[in-house]
């Protein structure tokens, strides 16, 4: 195997990043540095090692979804002291457990976890045009013109959104609850998509991600996805 990908596999980073890693000279084999890229390894056999710490490969990656409440940041660790997924989930038990992608603090919803850290790049990557779907609730109801906005696409600082899928679930007096779809993972994207059409967002949920959905898992607890939901989401990603 070639060794970026054990270290993917392992859930140390994505392919990419343990290139980077190996470039660096942070990699080492049965004692010595590893920087070509070409370089393979006997998994069974071969000792790996990052910054001296053993790398080993669990018999199965793991993957599981969290319904992650208000409050915590999407990092396994927070220099400022502050709240982390980590605390969340199963660390222990799952060594190399890390979050795919992020959900802002005040974010809640739907956040995948996985040690496989091929699986994680592929999904996030806009070349596979994963949806993520958040149910979002603004301030003011939107006309028609404003749904098809967001439809066609926003002008934000980082470039135009692609097409997203709206759809409304209830309107109010002063509020308007949507669901959107989009494919892409800009910085805070929903949230910044209805405060350029002039609807800040009061409340936002992810409720699923590429076909997997949150489903009745209660606000802070985890669940391991079942097979169905691995194969579905390892499927559209070409694994």
């Amino acid at each position: 195997m070639r060794l970026q990908k054990f270290l993917a596999r392992a859930g140390v980073a994505s392919r990419r990043g343990s290139e980077s890693l190996m470039t660096e000279g942070r990699v080492t084999v049965n004692g010595e540095v590893v920087t070509e890229l070409g370089s393979k390894v006997i998994p069974a056999n071969d000792v790996v090692a990052v910054d001296g710490i053993e790398i080993t490969l669990a018999d199965e990656p793991v993957y599981l979804m969290l319904n992650k409440p208000a409050g915590y940041v999407s990092t396994m660790s927070d220099p400022h002291a502050r709240h982390a997924v980590a605390e969340l989930v199963p660390v222990d038990e799952y060594p190399g457990l890390f979050p795919v992608g992020r959900l802002d603090a005040e974010t809640t919803g739907l956040l995948l976890f996985t040690t496989d850290g091929e699986f994680s790049h592929r999904i996030l990557h806009p070349k596979w045009k994963v949806y993520k779907t958040y149910h979002v609730e603004v301030e003011r109801v939107l006309r028609d013109g404003e749904t098809q906005w967001l439809r066609d696409g926003v002008f934000l600082e980082d470039g135009l959104t692609a097409p997203a899928i709206v759809d409304r679930i209830e309107s109010g007096d002063s509020t308007d609850t949507l669901s959107i779809s989009i494919r892409e993972g800009k910085n805070r994207q929903v949230r910044r998509m209805f405060e350029t059409i002039g609807h800040p967002v009061v409340k936002l949920e992810r409720v699923a991600f590429g076909g997997v959905s949150l489903g009745d898992v209660e606000l802070g607890q985890w669940r391991l996805l079942d097979t169905h939901e691995v194969k579905t989401l390892l499927t559209s990603v070409d694994m």
